[in-house]
């Protein structure tokens, strides 16, 4: 892994959230994007190199609405960049990490995504990101 990409924060209400974080970083997002088949709607914001999402859900069955009901609001999971995902996900189950996605797939920000189980990061959801290539 090469570094932090970005630091995923579950939110209930987008609006206020961006209000939020843009006055307590003095910025604004510099991207807001759905991704309809994780049921989440995000925002980017630029810190540093470091990206903060804000994540809130878009229908009550998606992961983000179901970490929010049972653990509230807050950071939801961390990103690290990989220049390979495929290569970083056989490596981790390899290295005994549980995987949620044996196979990665699109997420926003045009990265293509996997996790690993926070049951085998120490209660962590880890997130690994690769930018799509074209």
């Amino acid at each position: 892994m090469d570094k932090i990409e970005h630091i995923g924060i579950a939110v209930k209400n987008m609006e206020e959230s961006n209000r939020l974080f843009s006055k307590l970083l003095g910025k604004e997002p510099y991207k807001i994007e759905e991704v309809a088949s994780e049921g989440v709607r995000t925002s980017f914001f630029d810190v540093g190199g470091v990206k903060i999402e804000l994540l809130e859900a878009t229908n009550a069955d998606s992961p983000i609405a179901k970490f929010i009901e049972k653990k509230g609001e807050g950071v939801h999971h961390l990103a690290f960049a990989v220049d390979d995902i495929n290569k970083s996900i056989a490596a981790k189950v390899e290295e005994g990490f549980r995987v949620i996605n044996d196979n990665p797939k699109s997420g926003a920000d045009n990265k293509i995504i996997a996790f690993l189980h926070p049951k085998s990061t120490n209660g962590v959801l880890v997130e690994l990101c690769q930018e799509k290539k074209d």
